[in-house]
Order: structure tokens, then C-alpha cells, then sequence
């Protein structure tokens, strides 16, 4: 039977956050945690692959010359798992689901940029994306979803509020990637509003990336629960008809 590959910095903290959305959406297959340390894993029997949160991606990804931020916590451990892994699984394409950090590597993979950080980037409070826990998540802002989006059809809202705990987010989208969401509360004259979400540019591929965290949300009532619990649902439904 074929399995999730879930990519996450610690299994203990997957196995709390994350399966319960992945089971609560209709997957009963296995689920395979890969964390720093493990084996490079094989993708054969892999129908899918959910990238988690976590720390932050070291800019020689992406620049070169690019120094580290003072604030960034790089996690070059992951860094060195999953962007090969995600390019692999573009190449067979898989359903892809990429979750704030699993966004952002995600779009780091196939050749986008970052903004190390958002207060310094756009001027605002540095508190202004950084609110609440994975236990009491805080809907904090809300997000624009591109109309005619394919997330905005899978998610049936226009507009709705997230939890919010980055202080990175997307500059330059990949080429493949589109950007389908935005806080447009955040925003700076050179780079636009702060992205919140990408999905693939070919209909033919589900792949989407969020910069909120919907795992912390599908116990909720009003429109971020039934968000976060279809985002889910769609990936499980994915992952089907791909096996």
C-alpha cells in the first residue's frame, strides 16, 4: 500500500500536530516520519509528501552571497534532506503539500528567493506574524486567496483568518510555483504584499504551499476550521488518485 512521506523536524512533534490531519481527513495508510539523521528515503511507495514548520533555510540556496540574518535559526540539516527530496518528487509528480517552513523550501527548492525577515523587510511590528502556539493557535490575520485560484477552489473562501508564526516569508516565487494568497496588510513597494500561499502553475500538478498552519486549525468551527480540514481532505484525495 502506498504511503505519506511526512518531512519534519522532530517525529514527536509530526505525530502530535500533524497525523491527527492527515488521519482526521480519511488517510488510514501507513505515514512515514522523516527527520535529520534518518536515511536518504526512497520514494518508491510514496504517494505523496507533506512538508512540516520549522526553522529557517540558510540563503546560500538561494544567494550565494547572502550572509545569514541575525535573526534566522537555519535548519541546514533539513535543508540538505528536503531540497533534493522535493526536487525528486517534482520529477514524479507527486502530490506535494508544504506547510509555513515546507512552503518556504518548497519554493527554495525549485529556485525562488526568501525575505530573511519581515519586520526588517517591511517596516512593521515584529510581532506582527508571530503570535500564538501549535496547542493555542491565535487567528491573527487574515488571507486573500487569488479568485480564481485553484487553493481558492479547494478551500471555497475568498477571505479568511489564519494563525500566523514566521518571521520569514517569500520574495521571488519559483518558476512552476504562482502565488495564489497574500496578507494584504503586509506589504512593502518593491516585492508587493506578503505571500501566503503558492500552488503549482500546471493544473496537472497538486502542489500548494501555506504560510499559516492548518494542522493547528481542523478542530476549529467557521471558516479556518473547514479550511484547514479541506486543505487536508484535498490532499488526501490527491494522494488517491495518484496511487
Amino acid at each position: 500500500m502506498s504511503s505519506i512521506l511526512v518531512s519534519c523536524k522532530n517525529k514527536s512533534g509530526a505525530e502530535k500536530h500533524y497525523l491527527p490531519a492527515l488521519r482526521g481527513a480519511g488517510w488510514d495508510g501507513p505515514i512515514v516520519l522523516l527527520a535529520p539523521g534518518d536515511p536518504e528515503p526512497d520514494l518508491d511507495g510514496i504517494s505523496g509528501l507533506l512538508l512540516t514548520g520549522g526553522n529557517d533555510i540558510h540563503p546560500r540556496h538561494w544567494d550565494a552571497a547572502e550572509a545569514v540574518h541575525p535573526k534566522a535559526e537555519v535548519d541546514v540539516d533539513r535543508d540538505a534532506i528536503e531540497i533534493p527530496l522535493i526536487r525528486a518528487a517534482w520529477d514524479r509528480n507527486l502530490p506535494v503539500l508544504g506547510i509555513c517552513r515546507g512552503e518556504q523550501i518548497l519554493n527554495v527548492a525549485l529556485g525562488g528567493s526568501m525575505i530573511q525577515d519581515i519586520p526588517e523587510h517591511y517596516g512593521c511590528e515584529p510581532t506582527r506574524h508571530q503570535h500564538g502556539t501549535p496547542d493555542s493557535p491565535d487567528m491573527h490575520h487574515r488571507v486573500q486567496l487569488a479568485p480564481g485560484s485553484r487553493l481558492r477552489a479547494l478551500l471555497g473562501e475568498d477571505v479568511f483568518l489564519v494563525n500566523s508564526r514566521h518571521h520569514q516569508a517569500l520574495r521571488r516565487v519559483a518558476p512552476g510555483l504562482v502565488a495564489v494568497g497574500w496578507h494584504l496588510d503586509t506589504t512593502h513597494p518593491a516585492t508587493g504584499p506578503l505571500i501566503e500561499a503558492v500552488e503549482a502553475a500546471d493544473p496537472a500538478r497538486w502542489v500548494f504551499g501555506v504560510q499559516w498552519h492548518p494542522e493547528n486549525l481542523i478542530h476549529l468551527k467557521g471558516p479556518a476550521g473547514d479550511a484547514a480540514r479541506d486543505l487536508f481532505a484535498a490532499f488526501v484525495a490527491a494522494l488517491g488518485s495518484s496511487s
